[in-house]
């Protein structure tokens, strides 16, 4: 019988069994709260030693049959059932008899970006010489999870760039998929109907790549196409964004390893780029909209940190005519982009504007929340429903920190994107 560990909580028999997964241990494991998995799961089933098969971690806002899904929330894990079956991306992970490792930590109700969840603890993000840099939201565990080795593949939501932020902060890979294209049902909601994705993050492109064939059938082979017509860079054309603000260390890294990567970079117009930055405000506004209109039930609840009322609060005030407003230029911007990807591949951009910053060590203030969330270049390509990869770049004068590059595509160019992530990587 396999025993698993709810952290913070007590122990309980793993209703995964009657799921039909097995963690494959026999053994009871009690891993602590800041040992060496960090921090990264809310519920861990400590796999089979030596079993030889892939290790999934899935973030606590996905359902899996028999288990309560949290939301990173005091409130939700004490008010909610277990769920009667599992998400409908789960179905391939099922099929494959993946090894499921555990629920991944996420910040309460996905609705604020350092990474922070007071209440089952804040992943510890090991990146660099300091163990305080954030690791990042709402995704922050399964980034952590594939940054220190618990896991193979992690699966993580992407609501205005909830896989791409933890990735970039922990130094892993991270996939924004095309919205629409990976099933929401049984995943708790945010922005189901505008801007919620689900993807998976992972240390290295093989891994990326198993993880993307856990969600989409026959990936693997449009991955294996992509390599056969792109082996190097030569033949792919990449505009360039500068976002203003972004610190210079950064772009020179971007731009350094876009030059060793044999890409033919592209220079985007300031039109472009005064779209891109209205694409950023309008999508936030449309976030903050979403998360009042999924959330508003719990803002008055006890077990609800005031961090996370205060996120859903913020929302009402941009709901229903700023959402409205935010949500009428969205063909426009789709329809940008569009004419951007008849003249190039992929768009880059730094997905950070600066390195991650270190948690305070006092205080839980909401401008660092907001100081955060103003670095992210990330939401626009939600709203526009593109797909996007963050990539781990070196800086050369930082050799304990990683930043990161972002790609951004076609709809559905996602075995492209990991495709020259896989030449980024190759370049190093």
């Amino acid at each position: 019988m396999a025993i698993s560990r709810r952290v913070p909580g007590t122990l309980f028999v793993s209703a995964l069994l009657v799921a039909g997964f097995s963690t494959g241990c026999t053994t009871l494991v009690l891993p602590p709260q800041t040992g060496d998995l960090d921090r990264a799961y809310i519920e861990y089933w400590p796999p089979a030693e030596q079993s030889g098969r892939l290790r999934l971690a899935v973030k606590d806002l996905i359902d899996i049959k028999g288990v309560v899904t949290t939301a990173g929330s005091e409130y939700v894990s004490k008010n909610s059932a277990p769920a009667t079956r599992d998400a409908a991306l789960m179905a391939i992970a099922r099929e494959r008899g993946v090894q499921l490792v555990g629920k991944t930590n996420t910040t309460e109700l996905a609705v604020t970006v350092t990474g922070r969840n007071d209440y089952y603890g804040t992943p510890v993000n090991r990146l660099g010489r300091s163990d305080r840099h954030i690791p990042g939201g709402s995704s922050s565990g399964s980034a952590v999870a594939v940054a220190n080795g618990t896991a193979d593949v992690a699966f993580g939501t992407d609501t205005a760039g909830s896989v791409r932020v933890p990735a970039a902060c922990c130094g892993v890979y991270g996939l924004k998929t095309t919205y629409g294209l990976v099933s929401l049902k049984g995943v708790f909601p945010l922005s189901p109907d505008q801007l919620d994705t689900v993807g998976p993050l992972a240390k290295d492109v093989p891994r990326l790549v198993q993880g993307m064939d856990l969600l989409e059938r026959g990936f693997a082979g449009k991955y294996a196409a992509a390599v056969s017509a792109n082996r190097s860079g030569k033949g792919i054309k990449v505009g360039r964004l500068y976002v203003s603000g972004t610190d210079r260390k950064i772009d020179q890294a971007l731009d350094e390893s876009l030059a060793k990567s044999g890409f033919q970079v592209i220079n985007l117009n300031q039109v472009f780029k005064e779209r891109w930055e209205q694409a950023e405000k309008d999508a936030r506004t449309v976030a903050l909209g979403a998360a009042w209109k999924s959330d508003s039930k719990y803002a008055d609840q006890l077990g609800v940190s005031g961090k996370a009322k205060a996120a859903i609060y913020l929302g009402q005030m941009a709901h229903p005519e700023r959402y409205q407003e935010a949500l009428s230029r969205k063909a426009d911007w789709q329809r940008t982009l569009r004419r951007a990807f008849r003249e190039v591949d992929y768009i880059a951009l730094p997905t950070l504007q600066q390195l991650p910053p270190k948690l305070p060590r006092f205080g839980r203030s909401a401008l660092f929340e907001a100081r955060v969330l103003a670095l992210q270049n990330t939401a626009a390509v939600n709203y526009a429903g593109n797909p996007a990869i963050a990539i781990p770049v070196a800086i050369a004068d930082e050799p304990e920190l990683l930043t990161s590059l972002q790609l951004i595509g076609p709809r559905l160019s996602e075995a492209g994107l990991i495709n020259a992530a896989r030449i980024v990587a190759d370049a190093r």
